[in-house]
């Protein structure tokens, strides 16, 4: 799909329903995708407010302040961001924004630098989601068969896939996709993945 397009279509999203972080994520990285930082960083920074704990965010919002020259700004979201993902153990986008604070020259706090594998204890039937970032009851089988299916299966709570379902139904609805499509299929899968913070 041609970035104006993308671009389009995710903002429609977005306006939908402004309290949808998934659409203004879209949105957000559509236009940083795009080279257009400044609409990325309203589009980010609204993510931020609607979910303040979704590591990826601070991420790409800490890259389009940098196009936009604006580095003081963009290492402390770094070291916000960092302190989040690693306390969730969210642990990729924890390693990205560690690597660009040390390229930046800024110093990566102690608490994210020490940071591990979570060390929650997890009991039969429960997983460490990858969404909350919380201990909770797994799902009774993989949603589906496929490898992703076995992931979501093994990486994210009950209760999140339940949110994911109703969010789901928006995405199709919103962004209109006929999942008999293998390209809509994919962009389906995509806002799934980045919704469940896989």
């Amino acid at each position: 799909m041609a970035d104006s397009a993308r671009i389009e279509q995710f903002r429609k999203m977005a306006e939908a329903d402004p309290e949808n972080e998934l659409g203004h994520f879209s949105l957000g990285k559509a236009y940083l995708d795009a080279g257009n930082s400044a609409g990325a960083i309203v589009s980010l920074r609204r993510v931020i407010e609607l979910n303040p704990n979704l590591g990826k965010a601070y991420q790409f919002l800490a890259t389009a302040l940098l196009k936009e020259g604006k580095s003081a700004e963009a290492i402390e979201l770094l070291t916000r961001g960092a302190e989040i993902a690693a306390a969730r153990g969210d642990f990729a986008p924890k390693n990205e924004m560690v690597r660009m604070l040390k390229e930046l020259g800024a110093p990566v706090p102690a608490s994210v630098a020490a940071a591990g594998a979570p060390q929650q204890a997890v009991g039969e039937g429960q997983v460490v989601c990858n969404r909350c970032g919380k201990t909770a009851a797994k799902m009774a089988s993989a949603p589906f068969s496929s490898a992703l299916g076995k992931e979501i299966h093994e990486k994210i709570c009950a209760a999140c896939w339940r949110e994911w379902i109703g969010m789901g139904t928006k995405v199709i609805n919103e962004l209109r996709l006929p999942l008999s499509d293998p390209q809509a299929q994919k962009i389906f899968d995509q806002h799934m993945k980045e919704f469940l913070n896989l």
